[in-house]
């Protein structure tokens, strides 16, 4: 091989590098969104409201850091909220977290239909949801689909 050719190979494994990273920073900004969106979800749905301090309590984070990432869903028109009634999730947001939750319920079934244990496959799901590729959830369907099931 020739200089110039492995100085070409070098860059293109480079950028091929750099391609993969900038594609996970992206998926763990969305990670966070999707986290906000399906808590909210999940708030409307048990307790009829989603306000700031119960969003923070749940994720784990400051009251100032749930009250920026909301203001960041609304501002790319996921959510609104109205003053004294918490925060509510627009058509776009609604969308977002049947998607996640539909993700977050593949990558649980496919775990557990691979053996793992009820409770570790809610904790493991929760971080690979964000990050799995629709041709992998798309093949954990089909491993799913095709996996004998129990008989109790």
């Amino acid at each position: 091989m020739s200089l110039r050719e492995d100085v070409a190979t070098t860059a293109e494994r480079n950028l091929d590098e750099a391609a993969r990273h900038a594609s996970a920073r992206s998926a763990r900004a969305g990670a966070l969104t999707e986290d906000y969106v399906e808590i909210i979800a999940d708030l409307l749905e048990s307790d009829g409201e989603a306000r700031p301090t119960d969003i923070a309590r749940r994720l784990g984070v400051a009251h100032t850091t749930a009250i920026k990432t909301i203001a960041r869903l609304k501002r790319d028109g996921l959510a609104n909220a109205k003053p004294y009634r918490g925060v509510f999730l627009t058509e776009a947001g609604q969308a977002m977290a049947r998607r996640v939750r539909a993700r977050h319920q593949t990558v649980v079934a496919f775990l557990r239909t691979i053996g793992v244990r009820p409770e570790v496959a809610e904790i493991d799901a929760e971080g690979i949801e964000h990050y799995v590729s629709e041709e992998t959830l798309s093949a954990f369907e089909r491993f799913i689909a095709s996996a004998p099931r129990d008989s109790d």
